[in-house]
């Protein structure tokens, strides 16, 4: 069968079972089920299909994913992070958009804590949202830095994503879970920057808030309580992973201990809030599981009907240069940002990029950074941003979402400069996974 033909079915079949409202997991199985039969072999293809998803679920690198994702979930069930949200609050003063700055900081650091933009934007939105619009920020100062700030945790460390891209892709996990970190508090620094320079040359979009009245002790005691134990977590997870005294594995299940005792010091941790964690984890963590069973043998499908080593050879005869290669796939993957979810993105192109960069020579924590920065763009992509309707689903019912389409966009004109940067200075994402274990 033509290369051409298999990589034009086995792509336009999954998008056909995507736009029909198929699962993301069962669609890839079914089409990889299929590409299997007829590329690999009829009987002996499914059972290939079979050997290779016992392998790549038993995969031990995949340990952190699930870990990653508890360690996020005891944080948000047991509330600890809402309480960081307020000390923060207290000690950012006399700036302006003040709240917009509160947004980004706490963002940030919950980010840096839980690793899901899901529950990252949804907390922000619930906790400070309707307070803001309440003291009369323009609701494109109110959104805006939820949205942005929420979509961080795609990139920085612990981000579950980040050791499937590794996963998938064959890249270190520790030094793409270093990686963004640069870029990550990068974002959040431009973030500030345009917050603070739009409220001074329009106060209306951010009035000065009337502060209450309170002691150096009253503002900072609940900062101490309850954000600084909090950066033990972020150390304990970036720390033993920078100075090399851990894999990803050990620092997921460390960060994942150190959560469950600072849930329990702070008496906020119940059985019932432990089951809702362990839960909502089972529930991520077997979507992605079983979305990876069959990544394995949909790369052999490709790979054996010759439709990697065909389309490598069609942009060879072009010529290019790396950094026109790499546009390139930035490009098709913000274009793929605007209709499929992260997890889609990756299934159809790491096949294929993967090889290509290999044979261009792209360095292979860019090629990650890039991939986590324009998923975590996609999620905030009109018009299927996933992130834009968790952000309509706690807006109060007046905001429209063309309001949170207006209130996303200098957000993402920012992230699209941060990756320019990457592209342009490789060192910010390849210079701090450098120094690992020095």
């Amino acid at each position: 069968m033509d290369w051409v033909l298999v990589l034009t079915l086995m792509l336009g079949g999954l998008a056909v079972l995507l736009l029909m409202g198929m699962p993301v997991a069962f669609a890839f199985i079914a089409v990889t089920t299929v590409g299997a039969y007829h590329v690999l072999g009829g009987e002996r293809g499914i059972l290939q299909l079979a050997r290779n998803s016992a392998q790549s679920v038993a995969n031990f690198q995949l340990a952190p994913i699930p870990l990653f994702i508890l360690m996020g979930e005891i944080l948000f069930q047991t509330g600890v992070a809402h309480r960081a949200i307020d000390a923060i609050e207290r000690v950012v003063t006399r700036i302006p958009g003040r709240m917009s700055v509160v947004t980004i900081f706490g963002g940030t650091i919950f980010a840096a804590l839980s690793g899901s933009t899901i529950a990252n934007t949804a907390m922000l939105g619930s906790t400070l949202l309707p307070g803001m619009l309440k003291r009369g920020y323009h609701p494109s100062m109110a959104m805006g830095p939820i949205m942005a700030s929420g979509a961080i945790a795609m990139l920085i460390p612990p981000s579950a994503l980040a050791v499937l891209v590794g996963s998938l892709a064959g890249i270190s996990i520790a030094g793409l879970l270093i990686a963004g970190v640069i870029p990550a508090l990068l974002l959040a620094g431009l973030f500030v920057a345009y917050v603070v320079g739009r409220s001074i040359i329009d106060p209306t979009v951010a009035p000065p808030d009337t502060l209450e009245q309170m002691t150096l002790k009253e503002r900072w005691t609940p900062f101490v309580l309850y954000v600084l134990p909090l950066s033990v977590l972020f150390l304990v997870v970036i720390g033993s992973l920078l100075m090399g005294i851990a894999t990803p594995t050990e620092s997921a299940a460390l960060g994942s201990l150190t959560a469950v005792l600072i849930g329990a010091a702070y008496r906020s941790l119940s059985w019932d809030k432990l089951g809702r964690a362990l839960m909502e984890t089972l529930k991520l963590s077997v979507m992605i599981l079983f979305i990876i069973a069959a990544s394995q043998t949909f790369a052999q499908v490709l790979s054996f009907s010759g439709a990697t080593s065909g389309l490598i050879r069609t942009i060879n005869s072009f010529d290019p240069t790396p950094l026109m290669v790499l546009l390139g796939m930035i490009a098709i993957l913000l274009f793929l940002g605007c209709f499929i979810d992260q997890v889609s993105m990756l299934m159809v192109t790491v096949p294929i990029f993967v090889p290509l960069a290999q044979a261009m020579g792209i360095n292979e924590l860019v090629l990650g950074v890039v991939y986590l920065l324009t998923m975590e763009i996609g999620l905030l992509t009109p018009p299927f941003g996933l992130l834009l309707f968790v952000m309509r689903g706690v807006a109060p019912p007046e905001i429209r979402m063309r309001q949170i389409y207006a209130a996303v966009t200098p957000f993402l004109l920012i992230k699209l400069f941060v990756l320019g940067l990457i592209v342009w200075v490789p060192e910010l994402g390849t210079w701090l996974p450098g120094l690992m274990g020095r």
